[in-house]
């Protein structure tokens, strides 16, 4: 998928997200945010947002965005979450370092 598609197509899938469940913040990360990205790649979005089951609102709001345009994986962390994963978290710390911000509040 070409990239300038799939970078309007995230804007809206991110404008949807922050309309409907105000996360405080929206990470790209993965081959999308710091690689080339390969036709099956899918689109890793990190979302932080206080709720109190980060499963749960994972798979809320991936049954949310319909119709899908790309490929698209989840991770919803809490504020607290995050914070002690710079800490201690290798996959935390590499999102927050190379992952590019699409929304933060």
């Amino acid at each position: 998928m070409r990239k300038e598609i799939v970078e309007k197509q995230l804007q809206e899938v991110v404008q949807k997200i922050v309309n409907e469940y105000k996360p405080e913040k929206i990470i790209l990360f993965g081959s999308w945010a710091w690689g080339e990205p390969g036709p099956d790649s899918d689109v890793d979005l990190f979302i932080i947002k206080e709720t109190e089951n980060t499963r749960e609102m994972a798979r809320e709001i991936d049954g949310s965005i319909f119709p899908r345009p790309f490929p698209l994986d989840l991770i919803v962390y809490k504020p607290e979450q995050v914070e002690r994963g710079q800490k201690n978290d290798f996959f935390v710390r590499a999102i927050l370092a190379k992952g590019k911000i699409l929304y933060a509040r």
